[in-house]
Order: C-alpha cells, then sequence, then structure tokens
C-alpha cells in the first residue's frame, strides 16, 4: 500500500476516534444533532442490554452489547440496521433514532419481552409547541424515544412493557416516513391521574381509601398528590366513576376547601361533605388540568402504523398528530391494567387529530377510561387580524392552548369563512409565509385579498383535511364525546359501539369563537353502529355558528343509516345548518313513551329524509314509520 495513503488512513481514523471521544464526553452533546453523527454501515446490528451490558464495548458483537442508548445516539442508520436489546432493565436516557431504512431493509428496534423502567430526569427534552395542549409553552418536554427526519422504520415490542417513572413524551416523530410500531405496552408507575374511593359517606366528612398507587401527603390539613417529579394539591375538577354501572362523568366539588387528617396508610377523612358530595362506593379521579404535554406527539409525519398497542395509562393529550398524513391505529387497547385497581387509562384525549390530511383509520380499538374525548379530528381557523396589502394578510392562533406550530405551507390552499355564520366567502393559495411571534403570522398569497373581510373572519388551511375511517371499535368509559370529527374529507364511520358516554355519542362542530376547530364536512356516513346509553342528543351535528345565513347550511351531507340506538334520552338525533341528510334503517329502543319524530330535532336544515326507522318501546315488538 501506497505510504502516502497509509498515513492519511491512520489520520482517518485517529481523529474519527477524536471526534467520538469529544461527543462522548461532552455532556452539551449527549443527543447531538444530524450533523455531529457518525453514519453507520449498511446491514450492521446493535445490541443493549440494560442489565449486564457495558457503553465500553463493542456493541456489535451479541456478547458485548452496550448498556444504554448513549452510543446508539451518535449513530446515523442505514439500511438494514438492527438494534436489539437483549433484556428487559432500566433506561434513564432517551433513545434518539435518526435512519433511512429502505422499504425492502428498513431499521429494526427489537425489544426483548418483559418489564422496563424509564426514568425522565436524565432524558432528552425539547421545546414543543403541541395543538390542544400549550399551556406550558417554554417548558422542556421529556421524550423517551425521539425518531427524527428518519424513514422506514420498524419497532417490535414483542409485548414488552415500558412503565414510566415521571411525565414524559412517550414518542415522538418528527419529519419522518413510514413507521411502524407494534405490540408494545406502556405503563406509569405513578399516573398523573390521582385515585381514591369513597368507603363511608356522611354529612360532616367522608372517608376515602386511596388507590396504593396514588401517593400522597397532606400538609396544613390540605391533602397533596405526590408523583416522579411533580406534585399539586388536590383539584376540585374530579371524574366520578360508578363500578356498577360502569358510568363515568365529570363533577366540580369544594374539595379545594375541605380539611383532610390521614386515618391510617392511604385511608383519609375528609371534612366536611357538604350535602354528601362525595358518594360512598364510588370512585373519584383527581388530575392537574394544567396542559403540559401529550402522550405520543408526531408532527410532518406520514404513512405510520400503530399495531397491537396497549395503553395502561398515558400523561398528557393522548395520542397527538399535528400536521401529518396517512394515520393507521389498528388494534390499540387503552384501558387500565386489570390488575391494577386502577379506572383511568388517559389523562385526556385518547386520540388527536390536528391539521392532518391524507387517511385517518382507526380500526379494531377499544378506546376507554379517558378524562376527555375518545377521538378528535380537527384542523385550526386563524383569525384575520389585519389586511397589511392586497395580497398579505395577518393571522393569528386564537385558542390559548393551540399556537406555535407551522399551520402553512408554500402552496397551500386556504378558504376565507365568516366568524358568524362559519360560511366561505373566498379562497387563495399561500406563497410565503413569515412568522411574526408565536402566535402572529403574515401571509403573501397567490390572488388579491377579498375585500369583504369583517371583523373576526378566519381562514381554514384546506390543503390539511383528511379522508377518516373509524371502523369495529368499541368506545367506553368517556366523561365527554365519543367522536368529535371535523373535516371535509370523506368520513366513515361503521361497525363500532358507543357505551356510556357522558355526552354525545358523535359530535360534528365547527367554531370560530371558542375551539377554533375547523371545519365543516361535506360527505359523512354513520352505519351499523350501537349506541348504548349515550349523553343527549347521541348524534349532535352542531355547528357553533352565531348567525344563520337565508338558511345556508355549514355541513352537508350526512348518512345515517342501519344504526342502532338504546336509549333513554329524549333526543337521538340533532342537526343545525345541515342539507342533506338522510336518517334511515336505524332501530330505536327506548324507555321513553313516544314517537320517532320526538326524538329527533331539526334547526335550520335542508333535504332531510326520515325514513324507515324503527322503534321499541319496552316490548318484544317494534313497529315501523314511514
Amino acid at each position: 500500500m501506497n505510504k502516502r495513503l497509509l498515513e492519511i488512513i491512520v489520520i482517518f481514523i485517529v481523529l474519527n476516534q477524536l471526534l467520538v471521544a469529544c461527543i462522548s464526553d461532552n455532556e452539551q452533546n449527549l443527543y447531538p444533532e444530524i450533523g455531529l453523527r457518525i453514519t453507520s454501515k449498511e446491514n450492521m446490528t446493535y445490541f443493549i442490554d440494560p442489565v449486564s451490558g457495558s457503553d465500553k464495548n463493542d456493541g456489535t458483537k451479541k456478547e458485548l452489547p452496550w448498556k444504554t442508548f448513549k452510543r446508539l445516539n451518535k449513530l446515523i442508520l442505514t439500511k438494514g440496521n438492527k438494534i436489539e436489546i437483549l433484556s428487559p432493565g432500566t433506561f434513564r436516557e432517551s433513545l434518539f433514532l435518526v435512519g433511512q431504512g429502505t422499504s425492502e431493509l428498513p431499521i429494526i428496534l427489537n425489544f426483548a419481552q418483559g418489564k422496563y423502567n424509564f426514568f425522565t430526569q436524565n432524558s432528552l427534552k425539547r421545546k414543543l409547541h403541541i395543538s390542544n395542549s400549550n399551556d406550558a409553552p417554554d417548558s422542556l418536554k421529556a421524550i423517551a424515544f425521539y425518531i427524527l427526519k428518519s424513514k422506514h422504520i420498524r419497532v417490535h415490542g414483542n409485548d414488552a412493557q415500558i412503565n414510566f417513572r415521571g411525565k414524559a413524551i412517550i414518542m415522538s416523530m418528527n419529519k419522518c416516513d413510514n413507521v411502524i410500531v407494534e405490540n408494545l405496552k406502556f405503563d406509569y408507575e405513578r399516573p398523573t391521574v390521582s385515585e381514591f374511593k369513597v368507603i363511608n359517606s356522611t354529612k360532616n366528612f367522608a372517608d376515602i381509601q386511596i388507590h396504593k398507587d396514588s401517593k400522597y401527603g397532606i400538609k396544613d390539613s390540605m391533602l397533596v398528590w405526590i408523583g416522579d417529579g411533580w406534585k399539586h394539591n388536590v383539584k376540585d375538577l374530579c371524574q366520578e366513576f360508578d363500578p356498577k354501572t360502569q358510568k363515568v362523568s365529570r363533577k366540580h366539588l369544594p374539595l379545594s376547601n375541605s380539611h383532610f387528617s390521614e386515618l391510617t396508610k392511604n385511608k383519609v377523612r375528609i371534612y366536611p361533605n357538604e350535602n354528601r358530595m362525595l358518594k360512598e362506593g364510588l370512585v373519584y379521579q383527581n388530575r392537574n388540568t394544567f396542559r403540559d404535554y401529550a402522550a405520543i406527539f408526531m408532527e410532518e409525519v406520514k404513512n405510520i402504523q400503530w399495531k397491537n398497542i396497549n395503553i395502561y395509562f398515558m400523561h398528557g393529550m393522548g395520542f397527538v398528530a399535528q400536521f401529518s398524513e396517512n394515520i393507521t391505529y389498528d388494534s390499540l387497547i387503552v384501558k387500565p391494567n386489570e390488575n391494577s385497581g386502577r379506572t383511568c387509562a388517559a389523562w385526556a384525549d385518547i386520540l388527536h387529530f390536528s391539521g392532518c390530511k391524507g387517511e385517518i383509520k382507526v380500526l379494531n380499538s377499544y378506546l376507554s377510561a379517558a378524562n376527555d374525548d375518545a377521538i378528535n379530528i380537527h384542523g385550526t381557523h386563524l383569525r384575520i387580524t389585519e389586511k397589511i396589502s392586497n395580497r398579505k394578510i395577518k393571522v393569528r392562533f386564537m385558542h390559548p392552548q393551540t399556537f406555535g406550530f407551522d399551520a402553512f405551507y408554500p402552496g397551500d390552499s386556504i378558504e376565507f369563512v365568516r366568524a358568524k355564520t362559519l360560511l366561505p366567502f373566498s379562497q387563495n393559495l399561500v406563497t410565503i409565509i413569515e412568522r411574526l411571534n408565536e402566535k402572529e403570522m403574515q401571509l403573501t398569497l397567490n390572488n388579491d385579498v377579498p375585500n369583504n373581510i369583517q371583523t373576526n373572519d378566519v381562514i381554514e388551511n384546506i390543503s390539511w383535511t383528511p379522508k377518516v375511517t373509524i371502523r369495529n371499535n368499541k368506545i367506553v368509559q368517556i366523561p365527554t364525546r365519543g367522536i368529535l370529527v371535523t373535516t371535509r374529507g370523506k368520513v366513515i364511520i361503521e361497525n363500532n359501539e358507543f357505551i356510556k358516554p357522558n355526552m354525545s355519542g358523535i359530535l360534528i362542530s365547527d367554531d370560530a369563537n371558542s375551539w377554533f376547530e375547523s371545519g365543516y364536512v361535506k360527505d359523512v356516513t354513520i352505519s351499523n353502529n350501537k349506541f348504548i346509553d349515550c349523553g343527549d342528543p347521541v348524534i349532535n351535528i352542531h355547528p357553533e355558528n352565531l348567525v344563520i345565513e337565508n338558511e345556508i347550511p355549514v355541513h352537508k351531507n350526512i348518512k345515517i343509516v342501519n344504526n342502532q340506538f338504546l336509549e333513554n334520552k329524549s333526543k337521538i338525533f340533532s342537526s343545525k345548518s345541515t342539507s342533506n341528510i338522510i336518517f334511515s334503517n336505524n332501530l330505536v329502543q327506548s324507555t321513553i313513551n313516544t314517537k320517532i319524530e320526538d326524538l329527533i330535532n331539526i334547526e335550520a336544515c335542508s333535504n332531510v329524509d326520515i325514513i324507515d326507522n324503527s322503534l321499541l318501546i319496552n316490548t318484544d315488538n317494534y313497529y315501523s314509520l314511514k
């Protein structure tokens, strides 16, 4: 070999080793950006054993595994790379994965079966703006598994269970394509929703049994919930769960004005129990409603699949997909572990989609025991605050929990919408986006801005409105709505069971004055579902328009067919400002001696067909109304 070439090779090896050492020793680069990483060879396998491994090992041999993710976090993975976690154990740092696999040779992460603990103190932390969850915009969120700018990733859990010790985003994906996560279980050692059961209730006091997983203290006669890295006083907003009826509802109770004393371990007396506000035999769930996290966060990703995932508890706004494309959930089970004695599995929503496109699919899943909606799908209306020039406008995020993220991309189509009527009055294309601050941006448009903008009018990004399929799911123990959906893409909701949500089983809204969740629907089919003891009305088409303009509809083309309603509610269906409604071939079983027509409320709607529905009132027979 040429002597000069040999010297160059030696120098390169030495410099490379110095670079690795520098990164290893520099705490600031524990999670280096992509540019600081070393590219892995193709078809390499890396081994990690949190019990017996060592980061001084080679890591590429099963008998010499690494102990942590630190060495892996310094690599850009390539096609055919595999990560084998050989045994369950404890991790105190995040996995920050960057890699480019292919469909034929994806990057694979394999977990050994068993139970893992993840501690958040030394984890990767990032500032994130998350839709409907931005109460703490400047806080750093701990992320357990972070996948960035990656393609063709496969995460195989093999039924492994990961327990979290402290608040964490379980997994965050950003700018990723084609990721599959399957066969994993997630739980919290100390859930951020605390629970207690009332074992004795009198006029003057109530005795409660605090769940063994709900750590607490009593200071100055006040009950303080204590978790891993967090604590807060007991809150007045509770969720009341009745084990007999399996129904859950929200209650505002004056707990913050009560006094607490410990009788024995996990047994506490509350004074006073005004008018027996706490009911004997019921379970109460208590949380701090400050929205600081999402449980799983996906932003600017596409072609993502979650399969056979069990959630026993998750903190934050559930699974949040934000400006993402083609998201599928199949066989997702969200409910407390049967052996835990808990009644809550989700701190807020279970599935939340904000400004997505492509196809959203929720299939064969069991969604239960949440503190908010099971599924919420919407866009965001931004208010027009100024017309700067003929082709420039200033717009603003209006809701205090939704702001700071990219709401438009060059080439996106937008629609101008009247705030009062929710009716569109113009369309345009975005060519340039200038961020002015976290809540405001200036948009340059392809065509002239309309001259008839009124106070508080809004725009919607109509390039990001997904098709939705929600099929073969069971929705149980939900304090609010089973499904909220507002998208102009085709919506199919079929073969689902809605069991006792405290509010409507399905809500189709649209508003530009409160949550600013857009927009109108154009094609919705609700078929072959079973609605059991839902809130009133069971299906609610309710745009929040303040003015009905010449009976022009906000929503259109809604078909509700072949469903079963087992209800004692006064209304099974209510609709406002909607055209082209078909409500047919539905079976209603009711304890109310009434007629089908009396169970339906129609306001400012047109082309409504209510035909061939059947009503059964406490008998073995039913009759048909045409």
